[in-house]
């Protein structure tokens, strides 16, 4: 049996990944003592911001399209869409059971960030499967290319150190 979902729930889940992960940034900034990695993890909390935005307006789209609803005759969109959501909880946090203390070394933040960054390319490109508009897909796809590079950045960033 099929299962149909609602994706304004789903791109709801996307903003709130950029969102808890530009505070995850933030708070992560204002504990660095190098101004380096202070200034860059404040870049990286922009761009979160910027994809935010992005998925808001994906949001409001859908909403205007009477939030369209999805059809995954198999349900295997769903489920995996759902359970890269139910790993998102821990965004913003030291480690899935632990806020931020400004007591973690920085390669634990770095650490910590690069985990999230992976979590999110992971569901981002399950989202972009229930995109329907050429438009939507290739922003998602501007995104999850946004989140690679921040891989990128990330784990060189971990080198240097």
């Amino acid at each position: 049996m099929g299962i149909s979902f609602n994706a304004d729930e789903i791109f709801a889940m996307a903003v709130e990944i950029e969102r808890t992960a530009a505070k995850f940034y933030r708070k992560a900034a204002e504990n660095a003592s190098d101004e380096n990695i202070k200034q860059a993890l404040l870049r990286f909390a922009i761009m979160e911001d910027a994809h935010e935005i992005i998925f808001e307006s994906m949001v409001n789209q859908i909403r205007q399209e009477s939030a369209k609803v999805v059809y995954d005759p198999d349900g295997v969109g769903e489920a995996y869409l759902r359970a890269i959501a139910d790993s998102r909880g821990w965004e913003g946090k030291a480690s899935p059971e632990k806020e931020l203390t400004g007591d973690e070394t920085i390669q634990d933040v770095l650490n910590s960030a690069l985990s999230a960054e992976k979590e999110s390319i992971a569901f981002y490109t399950g989202l972009k499967e229930i995109v329907s508009s050429e438009e939507g897909k290739l922003q998602v796809e501007a995104i999850i290319r946004e989140e690679m590079t921040h891989v990128a950045q990330l784990t060189k960033m971990l080198a240097d150190l």
